[in-house]
C-alpha cells in the first residue's frame, strides 16, 4: 500500500502540476490522496482490540502478560491440563488405609490399629515439616488425631532427599535426642515397591490393592521406612534399603462444574489431553467421571521418551491421557502436538511445568497455587485456579479475531471509493477534477478511525462463535472470498459516488453542490458499510438487534 500510494502521490501531483501550474496546491492535492490509499486505521485497530481484550480478560479474572496471546486464544486446537487442582478440588481428604501387615483396606475413620497408625506416623514424617501441599496437611491432621500427645520435638530433621526420580519418591531422615536415626520415604507406589525387600506375594498383594483403589479415582501414595546406620549417606535416596508400610489413598473430587466446562471444549472443536503425574488407574477413574472421551487411550512418560519422532508425532495425538508425567515428557509432547500444527494451550502450576508452559502457544499458569516458576514461564495467568475461566477466554478471543476481521474488511471496502472517487475524475479529466478537498479527506479519516476501532471492538459475540472449529495455523487472515466480498462493496460505493458526480454534471450543477452531493453519498454509504459487515454470517436484519451501545440502532 505503501508503494502504491506513493506511486499515485507522483501520478497526481503530476497531472495538478500540468493543469494549474501551481506546486504547492498539487503538492497538497497528491499528498491528500496518498494519506487516503495508506490503511493507517489497521494498527491502531490491531492495537486497539488486543488492548481492550486484556481489558476484557482482566475483568473476567484473566491476567494477560503477552498481548499476543489475546488473539491466539480463538485459535486454541488441544488444550493440555493438569489433574489435580485444575479438574478437581485439590481438596485431597485422606480416604482409605491399607498395610501390608493386616492385607485389607480400612476407612481411616474406624478404629485404626497400631499397623495403621503407625503408617500414618510414617507418613506424617516423611511429609514437610510446615506443610502447604493438600496431601502433607492431610496427613498431618490426621497424625494430629491419632497421637494428640505426640512431641513433635522428639525427632530432629537432620537430612532431606527432595522429590525426585521416575517414578518419584522423597526421604526424611530424623535423629532423636540419643541420636538414633529414623527415615521415612514416600511417593508413588510403584517408587517405594521398587526399594523394597517384598516377596513375590506381597507384590501380588499390593498390586492388587493398587488396582482396586485407583479404580475408585484414589490418589496413591506409597510410604516406606528405613533403618540405614551407615556412617556416610548414599548420594541417591534409592540406595537405601526399605520397609514397605502400606498404601495411603486420597480422594480428590472433580469440580462441580467441570463436565460442562469440559463439553464447552469439545463443543468449540477443542481437544481436551490430561498430563499428570498420577497413575493411569487413577487418572482414568477421574476422566470417565468428567466426561473426557476417549478415556482408555493413554501413555506413561517412560513409554513416551522411548518413541522416535515419527511415532511420537502419531502418538500424541491418538492419545488423550499422560500419566506418570515429568518434565521432559510434558515438553515433548507439547512439541509434537506443535508439529502437527495444533495450536496448543497448556496448564500448569508446578516447577516442573515451567518449560512446557514456556513451549506452549498459550501458557496458563494457576494464579493461587501456581509457583513463581509457572507464572514467569507462562502467558496467562487465572487468578482464581478456575478452568471454566478458560471457555471465556476462548470465546473472547475468537470473538476479538471476528470483529478484528469485520474491522479490517470494512477498512479496505471504505478506502476504495474514497481512492477512485479522488482518482478517476482527475485521471479521466472530469469538470471538477478535484472533487474532494484536504478537509474532506482528513473528514473521513476521522470517521474511519472510530468505527473500525471502537464500533466494532465493542461488537457483541455472535451466537454461532462457540460453535465453529478453530481455524488453522495456516489460515491467512483473509481468503480471496473474503477480500472479493470488500473490493465489491468498495466499487460498488465507488460506483454510487460517481453517478451522483455525473448526475450533477449532467444537471450543470456547480462545483460546490456537486461535491457536497458526492460527499453525502459517500459519508451514507459509510454508515451502511458499517452496519452491514456487523457479521459475515447472519443478515443485516439479525445483527440491527445486536447490542452495542456505539450503534444507535441496537435494541
Amino acid at each position: 500500500m505503501a508503494f502504491t500510494g506513493a506511486l499515485v502521490f507522483l501520478i497526481v501531483w503530476s497531472f495538478n502540476y500540468w493543469n494549474s501550474k501551481d506546486i504547492l496546491s498539487s503538492l497538497l492535492k497528491s499528498l491528500t490522496l496518498a494519506m487516503s490509499i495508506l490503511p493507517e486505521e489497521i494498527p491502531v485497530a490491531f492495537t486497539t482490540f488486543m488492548a481492550l481484550g486484556a481489558w476484557r480478560l482482566m475483568k473476567l479474572g484473566i491476567l494477560v502478560k503477552q498481548m499476543k496471546t489475546v488473539e491466539t486464544l480463538g485459535s486454541a486446537t488441544v488444550i493440555c491440563t493438569d489433574k489435580t487442582g485444575t479438574l478437581t478440588e485439590n481438596k485431597m481428604d485422606l480416604a482409605r488405609l491399607y498395610t501390608l501387615t493386616s492385607n485389607k483396606i480400612v476407612d481411616p475413620k474406624d478404629n485404626l490399629n497400631p499397623e495403621e497408625k503407625e503408617l500414618v506416623l510414617w507418613s506424617s514424617l516423611a511429609s514437610e515439616p510446615n506443610p502447604f501441599d493438600p496431601m502433607e496437611m492431610a496427613l498431618h491432621a490426621t497424625y494430629k488425631k491419632l497421637f494428640p500427645n505426640a512431641n513433635p520435638k522428639e525427632f530432629r530433621l537432620v537430612h532431606d532427599f527432595p522429590l525426585e526420580g521416575n517414578p518419584p519418591m522423597m526421604t526424611h531422615i530424623y535423629e532423636d535426642n540419643n541420636g538414633k536415626r529414623f527415615i521415612a520415604a514416600k511417593g508413588a507406589p510403584e517408587a517405594l515397591i521398587e526399594v523394597s525387600k517384598l516377596t513375590s506375594l506381597e507384590k501380588e498383594h499390593l498390586n492388587d490393592t493398587l488396582k482396586t483403589l485407583s479404580s475408585n479415582g484414589y490418589r496413591l501414595l506409597g510410604v516406606g521406612s528405613s533403618s540405614y546406620s551407615g556412617v556416610s549417606l548414599p548420594k541417591k535416596q534409592q540406595e537405601l534399603s526399605f520397609t514397605f508400610k502400606g498404601i495411603i489413598a486420597f480422594y480428590d473430587p472433580p469440580k462441580k462444574d467441570i463436565q460442562n466446562v469440559i463439553e464447552s471444549f469439545y463443543s468449540a472443536g477443542i481437544s481436551v489431553k490430561i498430563i499428570t503425574g498420577d497413575s493411569t488407574a487413577t487418572t482414568s477413574a477421574i476422566a470417565k467421571q468428567i466426561g473426557i472421551r476417549d478415556n482408555e487411550k493413554n501413555i506413561t512418560g517412560e513409554a513416551l521418551m522411548k518413541m522416535d519422532n515419527e511415532s511420537l508425532k502419531t502418538c500424541v495425538m491418538e492419545t488423550t491421557l499422560f500419566t506418570r508425567m515429568f518434565p521432559e515428557a510434558k515438553l515433548k509432547i507439547i512439541n509434537a502436538l506443535k508439529e502437527n500444527q495444533q495450536v496448543v494451550a497448556m496448564t500448569g502450576d508446578g516447577v516442573n511445568d515451567g518449560p512446557a508452559l514456556k513451549a506452549a502457544h498459550i501458557g496458563i499458569a494457576m494464579g493461587k497455587k501456581g509457583s513463581e516458576i509457572a507464572k514467569q514461564a507462562a502467558s496467562l495467568i487465572l487468578l482464581e485456579d478456575d478452568l471454566s475461566k478458560m471457555v471465556d477466554a476462548i470465546a473472547m478471543g475468537r470473538k476479538i479475531y471476528t470483529n478484528l476481521k469485520k474491522a479490517i474488511q470494512y477498512i479496505i471496502s471504505i478506502h476504495i471509493p474514497i481512492i477512485l472517487t479522488v482518482f478517476i475524475p482527475l485521471a479521466l479529466g472530469w469538470k471538477f477534477p478535484n472533487i474532494f478537498s484536504p478537509i474532506h479527506i482528513i473528514f473521513l479519516e476521522i470517521i474511519m478511525g472510530p468505527t473500525c476501532s471502537i464500533i466494532y471492538e465493542n461488537e457483541p459475540m455472535e451466537k454461532n462463535t462457540m460453535q465453529l472449529a478453530p481455524r488453522k495455523l495456516s489460515t491467512t487472515f483473509f481468503n480471496w472470498s473474503e477480500l472479493s466480498i470488500s473490493i465489491v462493496q468498495g466499487l460498488t460505493i465507488t460506483a454510487g459516488t460517481l453517478s451522483v458526480y455525473l448526475y450533477a454534471i449532467e444537471s450543470r450543477l456547480d462545483e460546490a453542490t456537486t461535491r457536497t452531493m458526492v460527499f453525502t453519498v459517500l459519508i451514507s454509504a459509510n454508515i451502511f458499510l458499517t452496519l452491514i459487515n456487523r457479521s459475515f454470517y447472519y443478515s443485516i436484519w439479525t445483527t440491527l438487534k445486536y447490542k452495542n451501545v456505539l450503534v444507535p440502532t441496537s435494541s
